[in-house]
């Protein structure tokens, strides 16, 4: 009777694994450093995530977002619409407008500051989604470039070494933080997609990040260092709270 059991029993959920909630997808995702399950909107999948702190509690996770499944609909109904990034569209890169444009040939995607007649334009090469790698690849150098230098300044404030800098598609997050240790550098990864929100919130997000460089966590510690790097910082963290959403909805 116990191998009949046993023969019957569900196969055991794991990271990533994808489920249908009143016809919305469902992510399940296990981070350890998470204190309790929680729900978050991944808009660049266009999905929910619902994370656990480990394996064991999947299964309470995937209760939990099926509780949850209004909730759900409501907020993936309401995420913007995909913006890929196309020649004759306008963006935001630093606050200011940028027009993207196609090379008349093959060339290295690259951005070109305004001038008193033009606004800062985007050249690269490509059709349709070639073209919209391309020029996300413009995007991400320069966000680098614009975080790499930000960072060593807050860095340079708090007597920090340096750490290593480096730019990904985060999901969720604009920015990570791990700190020095046994010999490793510390190393600081952000969305690149901060290079399309204006100067002072990418800014803030790298004083952020840098002051993580010392206090590990969001105490009051933590805080009078990003004050001390950045100033008031509400306006910026509103700005991530209503334009972030659309940020994350450009794509190739």
């Amino acid at each position: 009777m116990s191998l009949f059991r046993a023969a019957l029993k569900p196969p055991a959920l794991k990271t990533d694994d994808v489920f249908e909630i009143g016809g919305r997808p469902v992510r399940l995702r296990v981070n350890a450093r998470a204190r309790r399950i929680s729900l978050r909107v991944d808009p660049k999948r266009r999905e929910v995530v619902a994370i656990a702190p480990s394996e064991r509690k999947l299964a309470d996770a995937l209760r939990f977002a099926e509780s949850r499944a209004g909730w759900i609909a409501e907020r993936l109904a309401v995420l913007p619409e995909l913006r890929p990034l196309r020649p004759g569209a306008i963006i935001d890169v630093g606050g200011a407008p940028c027009r993207l444009e196609r090379a008349a040939m093959r060339i290295v995607p690259r951005l070109i500051p305004a001038t008193a007649d033009e606004p800062q334009r985007l050249v690269a090469y490509g059709h349709d989604e070639a073209y919209g790698r391309a020029a996300m690849r413009a995007l991400k150098a320069e966000a680098l470039k614009r975080l790499t230098a930000r960072t060593g300044a807050h860095a340079e404030r708090l007597g920090q070494p340096m750490p290593t800098v480096a730019v990904a598609d985060a999901k969720g997050r604009w920015g990570s933080c791990k700190q020095a240790a046994r010999g490793r550098p510390a190393a600081i990864r952000y969305s690149w997609r901060l290079v399309l929100a204006p100067a002072t919130v990418l800014d803030y997000v790298a004083a952020h990040e840098t002051a993580h460089l010392i206090e590990g966590n969001h105490g009051p510690g933590f805080w009078a260092l990003v004050d001390q790097l950045y100033g008031d910082h509400r306006a910026a963290r509103r700005w991530l709270r209503i334009h972030g959403g659309a940020v994350q909805a450009m794509s190739a």
